[in-house]
């Protein structure tokens, strides 16, 4: 499991540096400058980690590309050590890792660093934990579950369901005697300390999170509700999903996998709570380790289901390891990029391209400005990730900070009011843009963003507009910027 393991981290790194930064990479730079105790669509740990990552070891793309492969390669670790915990021998164990090492959505994460990277190492190893203490009845493991699913709260807020899952399966199949442990307490504790400022931090901002799960809800990725279960097996692997199948299956037929049911009531449960609220597919990948365990140790005792030997082999997992990689890592030449499956298959590829022409383009605009006007002006971008961009390349270009109500940055600060014209880059064309006439007399479209691949990316094409004659101050106007998604 350890050359897997290794294998996969090397791969990570090989690649590492391809491309670009991708968007939420760009705002936790900037968020983990402004530390609080919450942001309207997160928790506080990944801005924190970030900042302490780019600190120690340089703001580069490296240097947070690093940690992304480390935390995936652990995770086929602790995969491993879930099959072993379940009885599974090095057979099990094997297909276990290989099975967690050639998944896609694992591959693409591993390759970011952003939530679900460190969410799914966190998640994993929860249910690894929990399915220990299972076997064991090491009480001190319940400790150990209560620190890891603080941290896990403090990436993510829905890591809360998966615990709460794993709860109700244990409650409803057993064993049921953790109720009665002191150690329990002690890491209900741990998590109520760890998420109570951030709790507080929500409360006193309106609940933001609730919003941003309502917008989440509403954005129809993934085919929405009936593309659910389906896009579970594409994230995960067309063969290897079989794996985690027969494991779910098995939790719930086979004598040998009885103490470990609940991990099939938990399962089953989160499925109808994300299908009913319009959760995304996954959200439930830290069971994945966990149900491909399951199905690795019945075929180590019992051997692969009649017809389904040949998935179990090598050659069908280099298969699946080929396209993984394929579909989701920085493998092409950019500029063949656009003409690849990958935008469409892994749209989060699309967004590690072109910040630095996006940077260029508005620093353009900004010097066509008389100087009088240059040195007043101020910038507005629609997202995250534009303002981000402008903060890791606007300094050298000379540009001013670049403001955005988009999320977490709406809570760290609004425009000055100098008086100049604003360069706004966020209608997304000329028609929406007419919408900046509330707020400015003269509007204009002075540039345009072009990545220069021909990659159709959130930023791909939008005008840049120079607007002047701004009808009110900021204090007035800055709430209408707001935005969530």
């Amino acid at each position: 499991m350890l050359l897997i393991a290794g294998v996969l981290g090397t791969l990570l790194l090989a690649v590492a540096a391809r491309y670009g930064y991708h968007r939420d990479e760009l705002y936790f730079r900037v968020a983990g400058r402004h530390p609080a105790w919450g942001y309207p669509d997160q928790p506080p740990l990944l801005p924190l980690l970030t900042r302490a990552v780019t600190e120690a070891f340089g703001d580069t793309l490296m240097a947070l590309r690093v940690p992304a492969a480390v935390f995936s390669a652990a995770g086929v670790v602790v995969a491993a050590l879930t099959a072993r915990e379940m009885g599974g021998r090095r057979r099990a164990q094997l297909l276990t890792a290989a099975s967690y090492a050639v998944c896609p959505f694992v591959v693409a994460v591993g390759h970011t660093f952003y939530t679900a990277t460190l969410d799914l190492l966190l998640s994993t190893a929860l249910v690894w934990l929990v399915v220990r203490w299972v076997r064991t009845s090491d009480q001190r493991l319940l400790l150990a579950v209560g620190a890891v699913a603080a941290a896990a709260l403090n990436v993510k807020y829905l890591a809360g369901f998966l615990v709460a899952a794993l709860i109700v399966g244990l409650l409803v199949s057993g064993p049921r005697d953790f109720l009665r442990r002191p150690m329990l307490a002690a890491g209900a504790a741990v998590v109520a300390i760890a998420v109570l400022p951030g709790v507080l931090w929500q409360a006193r901002h309106g609940w933001p999170q609730v919003d941003m799960a309502g917008e989440i809800a509403g954005s129809g990725d993934f085919a929405g509700r009936p593309g659910f279960v389906p896009f579970q097996i594409l994230m995960t692997g067309i063969l290897p999903s079989w794996l985690w199948i027969y494991g779910l299956w098995r939790t719930y037929r086979s004598d040998g996998l009885r103490p470990f049911r609940f991990l099939g009531h938990a399962y089953l449960l989160l499925n109808v709570v994300f299908i009913a609220t319009g959760g995304k597919p996954y959200y439930l990948a830290g069971l994945w380790a966990a149900l491909w365990a399951a199905g690795a140790v019945e075929i180590e005792r019992h051997g692969a289901p009649r017809g389904w030997g040949w998935a179990a082999t090598v050659p069908a997992y280099a298969v699946t390891a080929v396209c993984s990689i394929a579909l989701t890592l920085p493998v092409y030449p950019v500029k063949w990029l656009a003409d690849t499956p990958q935008p469409v298959v892994n749209a989060d590829s699309a967004e590690t391209v072109g910040w630095p022409r996006f940077a260029r383009e508005v620093a353009r605009v900004h010097r066509t400005l008389p100087p009088d006007e240059r040195a007043r002006a101020t910038i507005v971008v629609g997202n995250y990730g534009e303002a981000g961009a402008l903060d890791r390349y606007g300094p050298k270009l000379g540009l001013p900070r670049a403001y955005s109500g988009h999320n977490g940055f709406w809570y760290f600060g609004r425009p000055p009011d100098t008086g100049g014209p604003t360069i706004v880059v966020g209608p997304d064309d000329v028609a929406e843009g007419a919408r900046l006439h509330r707020y400015w007399t003269d509007v204009r479209v002075a540039g345009r963003i072009d990545d220069g691949v021909g990659l159709d990316n959130q930023e791909q094409g939008k005008p840049v507009w120079v607007c002047r004659g701004q009808r009110a101050s900021w204090t007035q106007l800055w709430p209408d910027f707001k935005s969530l998604g």
